[in-house]
């Protein structure tokens, strides 16, 4: 599903990621992590072909991304849903709207957005929600319309960056459930992360970094580091 080989990248002469080699398997769940200027942000903004790296390969679904036309990017992170900490919802537009304006960037029909969208909601546990504004919901139910509108044209994989970051640890553990529920329905995750409760007790593959190197690699690992 997605692989690295040999995959370096360099600002002028410092290294934010050097010689990573990694394989993830359809359906795995794998939590990215290191201290704070290990290379986690470079590692998705590449995935996401936001950033080329300076040496080596990406494919992803068998696909060399590294060599990808800047006009098939869109189609690219289609494949990928993608929730940030700080959620990155739009303001002026209500719950069902915002989940809806991603299937609206695909063209979707009417028809389908009308089916898909209610759907989801109910998945989320936000159906009574569908009318308000961001600023009208609690963190937590911020982030469950990010996961719903990452998810709503059901892309195979999903990108998820320290997710948590800006939650209490009880609406943390709420989200997490959310998105291994996804995980159990066949999509691939992959999540940044500095909760080292969270890795310690899900006990998920774990591929850590530390300056720019890939250090560990478990299938059921731990955080193994103290933030």
């Amino acid at each position: 599903m997605i692989k690295l080989v040999d995959v370096s990248k360099s600002y002028d002469e410092n290294y934010a990621l050097k010689n990573i080699n990694v394989h993830i398997k359809k359906g795995e769940f794998a939590f990215l992590v290191g201290p704070s200027g290990a290379g986690k942000s470079t590692f998705i903004k590449m995935l996401l072909k936001e950033v080329d790296p300076s040496d080596g390969k990406i494919y992803i679904a068998g696909e060399n991304i590294t060599k990808l036309h800047r006009r098939k990017v869109p189609f690219l992170r289609r494949k990928m849903g993608v929730v940030f900490q700080d959620f990155r919802l739009l303001p002026n537009k209500t719950v069902y709207e915002n989940v809806a304006f991603a299937m609206e960037i695909t063209e979707a029909s009417p028809k389908e957005i009308r089916r898909n969208v209610p759907m989801m909601l109910s998945m989320v546990g936000l159906t009574s929600k569908a009318k308000m504004y961001p600023s009208q919901l609690s963190g937590g139910e911020q982030q469950r319309v990010s996961i719903a509108r990452s998810m709503i044209n059901n892309p195979p994989i999903l990108i998820a960056d320290e997710p948590t970051g800006n939650l209490d640890p009880e609406t943390s553990w709420e989200i997490m459930k959310l998105i291994k529920q996804i995980n159990r329905r066949g999509t691939t995750v992959i999540m940044a992360t500095h909760d080292k409760d969270i890795v310690d007790i899900m006990k998920q593959r774990v591929i850590a970094l530390e300056g720019g190197k890939l250090v560990r690699d478990e299938v059921r690992g731990g955080y193994g580091y103290e933030d």
